[in-house]
């Protein structure tokens, strides 16, 4: 207790910057470092200095710990802004601080309420993995969400691993600050040690069982897979004259592998001329195909005058079933995915009109794509059911999720991560869809214009990929996988559940609290 009072009687400034290098780091947990044990750290030594804070105070240190987190845990935005954004560096670093601010927002909302509202410990215990959902649900939905960095995502080595194919990584970080919490109350609280250690060895013997579960196992069926990283450079992928030899590029890199191929992928707009445009490209790709028994997934945008739209799409060429003999593409067939989840600034503008002309990351090209439909059918490539997700659209467990079948052989994403050149983002978003590879059971195929090109096992592991900014093409044999994970069957409801009856005893607690002290005061 003596170094809980040290602790408190720090001055503000001391406890706000230590809670900010607390938040730094974070950054460690994730990929590319992959230190899992600092996501139990960092929130110990955060939930400890607000302890004893006012709810104002709490709000501020709350505020410095998502600085420190997502600063530190995001900087590779910086990248994209300085490199491709066309702003000068303090407008760049300007945007930067806008954007962490706005996320340091939701750790100081949690700090509010907790010190604002619930004051015993035995309550805290619950409030603090409870609240913490609920701000990070805040942050993964307004303005369209950003659910990156969730400390999840830290786990896929550590020994709560076996919670995401049960409940899903939301789940994870839920019993990440309900370890937090029982550890600090462990610290804070002596008369209830021996109650307390008691919970914290049930709560970590049951996630070390759970991670010994197999809820899917391999079949004798294998594919033989083909993922082409082009290389292009991003300063290049949008410029009219590189429009064929990007696409020549792709093809020459593809062709030797045909013959053995069940399923190729390229990456996210690998074919940088509108679908209208390529269709003698992609006819001749698709008769080959054809005759080669194999069928490709690529990205490519299509633009349609009727309505006026633009789509960043998936489409499937060459076989849809294996026993197909005929052609199978056309422009506007249905075996095509149209992204939905659409990123901020890159694929689409807020405010268009004003900000267009404001800075020329405001108008970047492709910028004004049209969203696709929350739920679309699955691709089918030579036989083989897809769930496809592009680029960002993978942090988001739920709609990932919602097009998840019965019958899915493979999760699949595309991306273009050259956006964030060599920062660690690009292993970030890997690690992202190591986690749905895991939630869901299902082999996970990888293919980006720069890397990190893999192919991810149903156990989250990546079992090949390719170097980063290198052009390359990744062969691998991948076993189908049968059974279904519970998180598959039953998505996130057990883990709403429990923070919606969290909410529930939360509030009867106050209130039962409130009315007693009112009648006290009666009394009186």
């Amino acid at each position: 207790m003596t170094n809980i009072k040290l602790l408190a009687n720090l001055p503000f400034k001391v406890k706000w910057l230590l809670v900010l290098l607390a938040g730094v780091s974070n950054t460690l947990a994730f990929a590319p470092f992959s230190i899992w044990l600092i996501a139990f750290i960092t929130p110990v030594v955060f939930l400890l200095f607000i302890e004893q804070a006012s709810p104002k105070q709490a709000a501020w240190l709350g505020f410095a710990y998502g600085i420190g987190w997502f600063g530190a845990g995001i900087s590779w935005v910086h990248v994209s802004l300085d490199l491709y954004g066309g702003l000068p560096l303090i407008g760049s670093l300007f945007l930067m601080l806008l954007l962490v601010s706005y996320l340091a927002l939701f750790p100081a909302l949690f700090s509010y309420i907790l010190q604002r509202f619930i004051s015993q410990p035995q309550w805290r215990i619950l409030a603090i993995p409870t609240l913490w959902l609920c701000t990070e649900y805040l942050r993964g939905t307004l303005l369209t969400g950003f659910p990156w960095l969730t400390l999840g995502y830290s786990q896929l080595k550590g020994p709560f691993s076996g919670i995401a194919p049960i409940m899903g990584e939301v789940a994870i970080s839920y019993f990440i600050l309900l370890c937090s919490a029982l550890i600090v109350a462990f610290v804070t609280q002596p008369h209830y040690r021996k109650n307390i250690s008691g919970l914290l060895v049930s709560l970590i013997t049951i996630t070390i069982v759970s991670s010994q579960l197999s809820w899917t196992k391999n079949t004798e069926e294998k594919a033989n897979i083909v993922l082409v990283q082009g290389n292009i450079k991003q300063e290049l992928r949008w410029a009219p004259e590189q429009e064929w030899p990007t696409m020549l590029k792709y093809l020459d890199l593809t062709r030797p592998y045909y013959s053995n191929a069940d399923l190729i992928i390229w990456p996210e707009a690998a074919i940088p001329q509108l679908e209208p445009l390529a269709q003698d490209f992609l006819d001749s790709l698709d008769k080959s195909l054809i005759f080669n028994n194999t069928a490709l997934v690529t990205g490519i945008t299509d633009y349609q005058r009727f309505p006026k739209a633009i789509y960043n799409n998936l489409v499937v060429v060459g076989k849809k079933f294996s026993d197909d003999e005929k052609q199978s593409y056309y422009y506007g067939h249905g075996n095509r995915y149209s992204k939905h989840h659409l990123l901020p600034i890159g694929e689409f503008v807020p405010f268009e009109d004003w900000l267009r002309n404001l800075a020329p990351i405001f108008d970047l090209p492709m910028s004004s794509f049209t969203r696709g439909d929350y739920q679309q059918p699955s691709l089918v490539a030579n036989g083989y059911q897809l769930t496809p997700a592009i680029c960002f659209e993978v942090a988001f467990s739920s709609q990932v999720l919602a097009n998840f079948k019965d019958d899915t052989d493979f999760l699949l994403t595309v991306s273009n991560d050259a956006w964030f050149g060599q920062s660690h983002g690009p292993h970030q978003h890997l690690e992202i869809a190591q986690m749905r590879a895991l939630e869901l059971g299902r082999p996970f195929l990888r293919a980006t214009n720069t890397g990190i090109t893999a192919v991810i096992n149903a156990k989250g592991e990546v079992i090949k990929q390719l170097p980063q900014f290198k052009e390359g093409v990744l062969t691998t044999e991948v076993s189908l996988v049968k059974g279904m994970t519970p998180f598959a069957r039953y998505g996130h409801t057990p883990i709403i559940v429990l923070v919606i009856a969290g909410i529930f005893l939360l509030i009867i607690q106050y209130i039962t609290k409130n009315s007693k002290r009112i009648a006290k005061r009666s009394s009186c």
